[in-house]
């Protein structure tokens, strides 16, 4: 590797930690977690030096820091990159700290590859993680841990600030993922031609894909290698969550993750004996979001960002989908990976497998963190057989903010650089949105729809609708009435009649006999 550019970014270390076992009385804080993984990534690189290189410390963003659904009592970190940071003894100058949003691990990498490459960064360790097993467990039994903490400073932040929802949607409950990717299955059903009997299978058998390569992986949390008919079967353990979705079918968010890669240029590896064995190398990257809020979408179903920024992302690499060996689809919810392989020309059962990990709803779903794991896995991949190409996906909010990388251990040719993310964006902005209106009145049907469901059965109704007399889109609930929300789900509701209005503020949908 005599003839590469000094300033070539690379990969030269990953870790991951999945615990199991250590008892939540223990109280460990998600710093701690993160900076074992940490730890495991600096030492893969092999090289005891490794830590005066890093001057650049990334941390993704918690849930506890992101969602009220998942704050904790027990107290966070002032500065959590820090926090990292300073267990592990580094003198980084840069301490970042990411905002929310499943992308952001590969959205980091292409950023810090493209620092690296101007010769402006030295090198950054990328982490990130939950202990939301241990936060359940300490605050149900009303443990005395803290986990505040101030290391001192304040962190950088990077990515987007936006929320991945507007006032009107919020307004009908639309802003949690276990009650948006439903309506998305719904709508790609619907674009399928696919009745409800149909389709359950279909989704069941495409994510016992990843339930078996979850069984065979020790880091993942849920191992059982449950059948296609298994996880649509719904029980007392596989209870709805969000029609058409039982609980094995959403992400396992309580557990205890973390995982985190180092970057480097080759300059630095060689200045300290880092093995070209570890060197991985970014061939291509894309980044790029579709209309920020759902209900301005032309449909349900698609993705042109993903299906724009996928084909930069190979374009740069200067490979096809084809040629890859290992590929890791990001994998919250089905709909998420339908999208994907749609947008991608990827079939559902391609023989290649769509996952290293197992996924979100099998090997665990750490937050915003998970696509940390899935690179971390796909250096080990490439890693063990040279030569050989891998492609991660990651997807932020409702099918919203999309990244790409491609992965290998063949050197990248001559300079490393790629086109300005703005460019796919400028494209992606001037397409066109759905027509709507937040005051919608008369006749209507259902464009796609859901049904949240608590333990002892449906609590609310989210449809997606389309005025007849303008075929202008509209948010609207059910009515609280348990035998309609039971009727709207037991029945073929995609394209259902009704009328809607206003009640208390809110738009009301009532489907027809």
């Amino acid at each position: 590797m005599q003839d590469l550019d000094e300033r070539m970014p690379i990969l030269v270390g990953c870790g991951d930690i999945t615990d199991l076992d250590t008892p939540a009385a223990q109280g460990r804080s998600p710093y701690d977690l993160i900076a074992q993984a940490s730890r495991l990534a600096l030492d893969d690189t092999g090289a005891a030096g490794i830590g005066t290189a890093i001057d650049t410390v990334a941390m993704i963003r918690s849930f506890a820091d992101t969602s009220h659904r998942f704050a904790t009592r027990l107290g966070t970190s002032a500065n959590p990159p820090r926090s990292i940071s300073n267990r592990l003894g580094l003198k980084a100058g840069r301490h970042i700290y990411s905002y929310s949003g499943g992308n952001m691990p590969q959205y980091l990498v292409n950023k810090f590859a493209e620092s690296i490459s101007r010769g402006e960064m030295r090198g950054a360790l990328l982490c990130g993680g939950e202990a939301l097993r241990t936060q359940y467990g300490v605050e149900r039994a009303n443990l005395p841990v803290s986990w505040a903490e101030n290391p001192g400073g304040e962190p950088e932040l990077i990515g987007d600030p936006r929320r991945g929802w507007n006032d009107h949607e919020d307004k009908h409950n639309m802003r949690a993922a276990i009650a948006m990717y439903p309506l998305f299955e719904n709508a790609i059903r619907g674009a399928r031609g696919r009745t409800i009997e149909q389709h359950m299978p279909i989704i069941g058998e495409l994510m016992a894909g990843f339930a078996r390569v979850a069984a065979a992986n020790p880091l993942a949390t849920r191992r059982e290698g449950r059948t296609g008919q298994q996880l649509v079967t719904v029980d007392d353990e596989n209870r709805w969550i969000g029609f058409p979705y039982p609980r094995f079918l959403n992400s396992n968010a309580f557990i205890d993750q973390a995982a985190a890669v180092v970057m480097t240029s080759v300059k630095v590896a060689r200045e300290l004996g880092i093995p070209d064995s570890k060197w991985v190398f970014l061939h291509g990257c894309a980044d790029g979001h579709d209309h920020w809020y759902v209900s301005d979408r032309i449909n349900l179903y698609s993705s042109p960002a993903i299906r724009a920024a996928s084909r930069l992302a190979l374009s740069m690499a200067g490979r096809s989908i084809a040629d890859f060996t290992f590929l890791d689809l990001y994998s919250c919810f089905s709909s998420a990976v339908e999208i994907g392989c749609q947008e991608m020309g990827l079939a559902e059962d391609d023989p290649r497998g769509l996952t290293v990990t197992g996924g979100l709803p099998f090997f665990g779903g750490p937050g915003n963190n998970y696509v940390t794991h899935s690179i971390s896995e796909m250096v080990r991949r490439v890693r063990s057989k040279p030569g050989s190409f891998g492609l991660v996906t990651a997807n932020g909010n409702y099918v919203t903010k999309h990244s790409f990388g491609v992965y290998s251990t063949t050197p990248v040719k001559g300079s490393w650089a790629r086109e300005s993310p703005s460019v796919l964006q400028a494209q992606l902005d001037a397409l066109p949105k759905a027509p709507f209106t937040e005051t919608p009145k008369g006749s209507a049907r259902i464009e796609t729809y859901t049904v949240m469901h608590g333990r002892s059965g449906p609590d609310y109704a989210l449809i997606y609708g389309r005025l007849d007399a303008t075929g202008e889109r509209f948010l609207a609930n059910s009515l609280p009435d348990v035998a309609a929300m039971w009727d709207l789900q037991n029945r073929e509701s995609l394209g259902r009649a009704g009328t809607v209005s206003q009640v208390d503020g809110r738009n009301v949908f009532v489907a027809a006999d």
